[in-house]
């Protein structure tokens, strides 16, 4: 991708131990854990060149990056970018949560449930909404990335760069990206020093394609998965590699098994959720999601598997076996609509994205209904399966199924805090850690 960039939350502050609001006032310091939590994010991006890093400068993030990058040993330091402070809760600084709830109820409750309607006052009298108002902050800090890095709009040339911020700043710039609307806020999950990155490039029209590569990791911490909280979760996971994967090869629902990598992924898989609690588990019918499934409950005896065919990939139809040049021949204006427009095609003989969204999504939520609160469930499914699933829940639509990636033993984490009929939170989203490092390097190929 043309611009990667790379997004760390700032590390354990003290604000955060207290369970206090910290917004964009400047009190809160960065831990001992803090500081280790950051030295570990810049060992975990270690490999990695940045052509540029940005932090904001309020002290916890601004530490955050300093220990970071000593760490990460490049040499390099991060510019400190008014852009990227944290959201303004000036009324509410320093009050710890419970006080909250005591002498502002309502705006509490606004605030969990419906944060875009927020309204508070400044000590000059004034009101403003502080997440509209952030989203703002937001999109002008994009258009600076972009005026500073043009590799974003750039077919060629390449860049990476650093992102040290805050929970809400960055979440609203992950929004912004995306071109997810403010009321998606809530759907996302960032925890102390995790690491997520988004990847931009010239979309097919010319304008400008927004990938989410991952969410929200934190292995590099000590821990698999982000803690558990109130509410079912349930593990997403794309099954292992195929040969075909390997070869680029369309292949829908042509029943292709695991190869000898795919076997290695799903193992690696295993071990990685091996600390996990899992009380159910889900599969597409198909061969290599089922494989997968198996490899990892391996370690999770006793563990039933239902297999559901509403998971299984999208029927490629004609296109099923064949390489993207051998289509190309074939079917050139349609696999350059597949790519531009997706939600535009009919797969000749086969289903169009719609059709995997609708049953797909019934699965899911099916399941999703079906879970008490303390429980978690594995589901290993597909790429396109997977992708309609994580757009829905971030309110995107069938055109955008290429903004989110999946790679092969990739894990995702999705929670219901409030249970199935509430909002659900992307907690984490192809966490790659167990494949070899925080970049998605499994096999690209073939939807």
């Amino acid at each position: 991708m043309p611009l990667r960039i790379v997004l760390v939350r700032h590390g354990l502050s003290s604000f955060n131990v207290d369970h206090r609001i910290q917004g964009r006032d400047d009190l809160a310091s960065l831990t001992e854990v803090g500081e280790a939590q950051a030295q570990a994010t810049g060992q975990a991006l270690a490999d990695l060149v940045f052509d540029a890093a940005y932090s904001s400068p309020l002290r916890r993030a601004a530490s955050t990056a300093a220990t970071l990058l000593a760490a990460q040993g490049q040499g390099l330091g991060a510019s400190l970018q008014d852009g990227l402070l944290e959201i303004d809760l000036e009324p509410w600084s320093g009050l710890v949560r419970s006080e909250l709830k005591e002498r502002y109820p309502d705006q509490e409750r606004q605030w969990r449930h419906a944060p875009e309607a927020l309204e508070l006052q400044r000590r000059d009298g004034t009101s403003y909404l502080p997440l509209p108002e952030l989203m703002e902050q937001a999109l002008a800090f994009k258009a600076f990335l972009l005026e500073r890095h043009p590799q974003a709009i750039d077919p060629i040339n390449q860049a990476t760069v650093l992102v040290v911020g805050h929970n809400a700043i960055l979440r609203c710039l992950l929004l912004t990206l995306l071109g997810v609307p403010v009321q998606g806020f809530r759907r996302l999950r960032l925890d102390n020093a995790s690491i997520s990155v988004c990847n931009l490039a010239p979309g097919p029209e010319g304008d400008l394609a927004c990938q989410l590569e991952s969410l929200n990791g934190v292995g590099h911490l000590g821990m698999p998965l982000p803690p558990k909280g109130p509410g079912a979760r349930m593990l997403l996971v794309r099954h292992g590699e195929t040969d075909w994967n390997r070869e680029g090869r369309f292949q829908g629902q042509i029943d292709i098994p695991l190869n000898a990598n795919g076997r290695a992924q799903a193992e690696a898989a295993s071990g990685f959720l091996s600390p996990v609690a899992i009380q159910r588990a889900y599969s597409s019918s198909m061969t290599r999601p089922r494989q997968t499934a198996e490899a990892i409950l391996a370690a999770h005896p006793g563990v039933p598997l239902t297999t559901a065919k509403g998971l299984v990939e999208i029927g490629h139809g004609l296109w099923e076996g064949r390489l993207e040049a051998e289509i190309a021949e074939g079917w050139p204006d349609l696999l350059a609509d597949w790519k531009r427009a997706p939600e535009t095609v009919q797969m000749p003989e086969g289903e169009t994205i719609h059709d995997v969204w609708a049953r797909s999504l019934a699965t899911w939520h099916g399941i999703a209904a079906s879970l008490d609160p303390h429980e978690t469930a594995l589901v290993v499914a597909h790429d396109a399966v997977n992708k309609a699933i994580l757009c829905s829940l971030l309110t995107l639509g069938p055109a955008d199924i290429w903004a989110i990636k999946q790679g092969n033993g990739g894990v995702t984490v999705v929670d219901y805090p409030t249970g199935p009929d509430g909002v659900p939170v992307v907690a984490a989203m192809n966490l790659t850690n167990h494949l070899g490092g925080v970049l998605d390097r499994t096999a690209a190929g073939a939807l």
